[in-house]
């Protein structure tokens, strides 16, 4: 193993997981106003209504194949009955699936933030850069995955890259896991480190946000405007609420 595996396989994850930690612990306690999708809804929504959907619905079905995938054992999943190849048929198809539908819905998204006027005018440098590296990612496990996957003899990823990113987990690296592992699953999984660490400082901390409080929050009570209170006058058309 020479420094460069070293430096690309432990340190960087390191480095990565760090940065992603830590940057989000100061943006919350720094930038809570900031925490936002940033949305431009309001600018366009034809495209967005297109778009949206597809990348969202796409990206939970690759981040549910990669938790499968990288961070269970196979022997957890042959216990349940889950062999090779039925693992191998649901991973390459669902996959394939997943990754041409948040591709073409976030095609839709690039376009329409780069054709749109309002919304190219409300897109940051940090939003720029997040696209390319979000799209780098997608495209290079794209590329393994038809290659090897699906016109190759399938890659067996669970006996290297898996047990490689446990180890990371778990604080005990083996960068030797990914020497001999392909080119386009080295870029897929070095463009996805940068992306982590990227993360904390882009719109993508909405993923860490739910409108918890939504729950527990006391119902809002709207009250018409009574026709003697106030100095304004009732619109046309509003009718007083009568009391009983």
């Amino acid at each position: 193993m020479t420094t460069a595996d070293a430096l690309l396989w432990v340190a960087l994850p390191y480095a990565a997981l760090a940065v992603f930690v830590v940057g989000h612990l100061w943006r919350y306690r720094y930038d809570k106003f900031g925490w936002t999708t940033r949305s431009s809804q309001i600018y366009e929504n034809r495209l967005l209504r297109a778009g949206s959907p597809m990348f969202h619905v796409g990206i939970l079905m690759v981040i549910g194949g990669h938790v499968v995938g990288l961070l269970i054992p196979r022997s957890w999943l042959e216990a349940i009955g889950v062999n090779e190849h039925a693992y191998h048929l649901g991973a390459t198809w669902l996959g394939t699936i997943a990754a041409a539908l948040t591709l073409a819905g976030l095609a839709i998204l690039v376009y329409r933030r780069r054709t749109v006027g309002p919304v190219f005018l409300a897109t940051t440098v940090m939003d720029k850069v997040m696209y390319v590296v979000l799209g780098a990612t997608l495209a290079f496990g794209t590329i393994a995955t038809v290659l090897f996957q699906v016109l190759g003899d399938a890659y067996d990823y669970r006996g290297s890259i898996s047990p490689w990113i446990r180890s990371i987990l778990s604080f005990q690296p083996e960068a030797s896991l990914m020497v001999g592992v392909p080119f386009w699953f080295q870029l897929h999984v070095v463009t996805a480190m940068l992306l982590f660490a990227l993360w904390p400082f882009t719109r993508l901390v909405h993923v860490f946000s739910a409108p918890v409080g939504y729950l527990t929050r006391p119902y809002i009570v709207y009250r018409s405007r009574d026709q003697h209170q106030g100095s304004r006058s009732l619109r046309p058309g509003w009718e007083p609420t009568r009391r009983p």
